[in-house]
């Protein structure tokens, strides 16, 4: 079963994160890369890739004279994805753990992050039939 599993946030937490010493962001992405790896060895690694800034975001809603129409920079109150891992993995419990793992990477003094991880399983396709 695919699974992707979601890292959101808000302007704010951004900006708690890019005051965090080097020393403390080399150590959560050395964590998160870990992770990374040993889900490759397992074969449980689908994807992964970094987004842009949550300023470069747009949320687009429909066309008007054939262009979309699109909402710039997130209000601070409201939470955008901020990063993404695809997993396939055996059981919801597992991508479950894994999340947990993730969450769980430092942050500044080795303190866990406890991000919030948003844990959602793919739909498989359906055979379209024609009668």
């Amino acid at each position: 079963m695919k699974y992707i599993l979601m890292m959101s946030g808000t302007q704010a937490g951004v900006a708690g994160y890019q005051s965090w010493t080097q020393s403390d962001r080399d150590m959560h992405m050395e964590t998160l890369g870990a992770i990374v790896k040993e889900l490759a060895e397992t074969g449980e690694f689908v994807a992964t890739q970094p987004l842009a800034e949550p300023g470069e975001a747009k949320v687009v809603r429909g066309e008007k004279n054939g262009l979309p129409v699109t909402d710039g920079v997130f209000p601070e109150a409201k939470e955008f994805l901020l990063g993404y891992w695809i997993v396939d993995v055996a059981t919801p419990e597992r991508a479950c753990a894994i999340a947990g793992r993730i969450s769980a990477a430092p942050g500044p003094g080795s303190v866990p992050t406890n991000m919030p991880i948003e844990v959602r399983r793919f739909v498989e396709p359906r055979t379209v039939t024609r009668g």
